[in-house]
């Protein structure tokens, strides 16, 4: 078939490499091209073989991944797609592979996980289509954000409010696909003393989240964690969706909480940026920012729009700086957007409208 997505298996587990070759191969459209078992064999195959996506392991012998991913992004860029282990290491290495440039990262298979190998493979085939026309660059990823802002965080960190500022605003913000180093753009960018909580639905798998929340905590001005039941929405806070659960945020006796609860799958997805969006439209109405970026399917169109009719303000990431121009592009063709943006002028948006 001329249009078969051409991929390249890295990982150092001749077992590993067989398994994720024959998932891949399921699909009828995904032909892999080509296994390497270290980074520096990777990094040749990539120039001989030129594949569309690369999936890559972290730790291996010779050269790891994050080596050469970095090499991959500067010379030959490719969408590379990091294989995960659910470990406090791991989880660090991933979240700095994003950073690198990978687009984005599946977990591998392991018993600290509720995902089974069948959702696994879906997941990672829906990613390698997903990712398939993305535009990686090394200008794009120069700032190694995958903003194309050149300026270092500090930089481009706004201007701080007063303290003990508040603003009755309230900012929700979904992503999926290329989203986890997008957020990480957009919390190293908020200025201090944020007067407004911040709440995140981010499509990423159970686990993963609370590592995620760290790392945003740990180079934001905001402190983050990844929302609990029954939470208290602060001023200057940043709330992540666990990965298992959807989240709401409501009101109660005049004080906004959020609600942590299991259910359906919502336009897909669990946690939903629909079930996020349609309650801050329904509790917080015209005090609401709702911000979508990149992503693939349409979760959270519907959502920003609702959002939009109750008064509040929309901002949707630009095509030009989205991994994937998918949920994004919907919520646009649906009318539901105010500002459509390059990544690195939504904080300063969002300051603007609070």
């Amino acid at each position: 078939m001329a249009d078969q997505i051409k991929v390249l298996v890295v990982d150092d587990s001749s077992l590993v490499r067989k398994i994720t070759t024959d998932i891949l191969e399921s699909d009828p459209m995904i032909k892999v091209i080509g296994t390497a078992n270290n980074g520096k064999t990777a990094i040749f195959k990539n120039t001989k073989l030129n594949p569309d996506v690369i999936t890559m392991d972290i730790e291996m012998p010779i050269m790891d991944g994050l080596a050469a991913l970095r090499y991959i992004i500067e010379t030959n860029p490719k969408p590379v797609i990091m294989m995960s282990v659910l470990t406090q290491h791991g989880a660090e290495a991933t979240f700095k592979a994003l950073e690198y440039g990978a687009v984005d990262f599946i977990p591998k298979p392991s018993s600290l996980l509720s995902l089974t190998l069948e959702e696994i493979g879906s997941l990672l085939i829906s990613k390698v289509k997903s990712v398939y026309h993305s535009k990686i660059s090394t200008s794009r990823k120069s700032s190694g954000d995958g903003s194309g802002d050149p300026r270092s965080p500090l930089e481009k960190r706004l201007k701080m409010f007063d303290k003990g500022e508040t603003s009755s605003k309230i900012i929700g913000i979904g992503t999926s696909t290329g989203g986890p180093s997008a957020l990480i753009n957009i919390f190293e960018s908020m200025p201090a003393n944020f007067p407004s909580p911040v709440v995140v639905v981010q499509h990423m798998p159970e686990g993963f989240t609370k590592a995620f929340s760290e790392r945003l905590d740990s180079s934001s001005q905001l402190r983050v964690k990844e929302a609990e039941d029954g939470d208290p929405v602060n001023p200057g806070w940043g709330y992540i969706a666990p990965g298992h659960s959807h989240i709401r945020v409501e009101n109660r006796s005049n004080v906004k909480y959020i609600r942590v609860f299991k259910g359906d799958k919502v336009s897909g997805h669990m946690p939903s940026i629909d079930v996020l969006f349609n309650s801050l439209a329904e509790e917080c109405g015209d005090n609401t920012i709702g911000v979508i970026m990149t992503g693939m399917g349409k979760d959270g169109a519907e959502g920003i729009l609702k959002i939009k009719k109750s008064g509040g303000r929309t901002i949707a990431q630009d095509e030009n700086t989205s991994v994937v121009y998918g949920m994004n592009r919907v919520a646009v063709q649906l009318g539901a957007i105010d500002e459509v943006l390059p990544l690195y002028e939504i904080p300063k948006k969002i300051v603007e409208y609070i």
